[in-house]
């Protein structure tokens, strides 16, 4: 037999490219199912269940969840398995004071790069917020508003450790905004116009305050609700 038909690729630590792009889908959609709070911070991750609710072998799931630990949503345990990071309050309140110094970096180095078409959407993206009642949609918008408005920033590691800072904290913000409700997010929405009126004004010092402040006020307030960071 030819030994190079026999090759076990997950032996050889490579993954066939149609076994690649499966993975990439089941991490994507394992992700999803963290972000949106359907697999809660601190649960256990059943690789057989997901393998068969996503119709895959164990191979892709646990590629995946490789993946994910490296973004800081999963917890991998030898000998015991994979879990949903979680985060306790002092963690979150931690992640949010480093957000409060590296976004108002992000923010002053894009204001001047950002065209004209990329301002008109972060101004769309403000309206459509305000007319939100869904708080999974808000959140969607208020991700997209955000990280389109460090877009004009050069500066990959700073754009991918903003990131993982948002997915890490992403449960959290859910549950606070499912909190206050539609009506309580009148100041979220004022904080989001003094952003929006900076960037347009190309006034750098201007949005990286407003947004220095608008995390901070979160990180305040998410500090006096300190039963959203208890799990079963």
């Amino acid at each position: 037999m030819d030994k190079s038909s026999s090759a076990d690729p997950e032996a050889e630590g490579e993954l066939p490219h149609n076994l690649a792009l499966l993975s990439q889908r089941v991490t994507l959609d394992i992700k999803n199912l963290i972000l949106s709070g359907d697999l809660a911070p601190g649960s256990r991750i059943r690789q057989e269940e997901l393998a068969l609710r996503f119709g895959t072998s164990r191979i892709p799931v646990r590629e995946a969840l490789r993946y994910l630990e490296s973004e800081g949503l999963v917890t991998l345990k030898a000998n015991s398995g994979a879990w949903v990071a979680k985060l306790h309050l002092a963690d979150c309140i931690e992640v949010y004071k480093i957000r409060e110094r590296i976004e108002p970096l992000a923010i002053s180095e894009s204001v001047l790069h950002l065209e004209a078409a990329q301002i008109a959407k972060l101004e769309t993206l403000v309206e459509r917020m305000e007319l939100s009642r869904d708080t999974d949609d808000f959140l969607r918008l208020d991700r997209e508003f955000h990280v389109s408005s460090y877009a004009g920033a050069d500066m990959p590691e700073l754009q991918s450790l903003i990131q993982r800072y948002w997915n890490k904290t992403q449960q959290y913000r859910s549950a606070f905004t499912r909190l206050v409700g539609p009506q309580g997010r009148w100041l979220m929405h004022y904080e989001h116009r003094l952003i929006m009126e900076a960037i347009k004004r190309r006034d750098v010092e201007g949005s990286a305050s407003h947004l220095h402040g608008h995390i901070r006020r979160t990180r305040l307030t998410l500090a006096e609700h300190p039963e959203l960071f208890t799990t079963e």
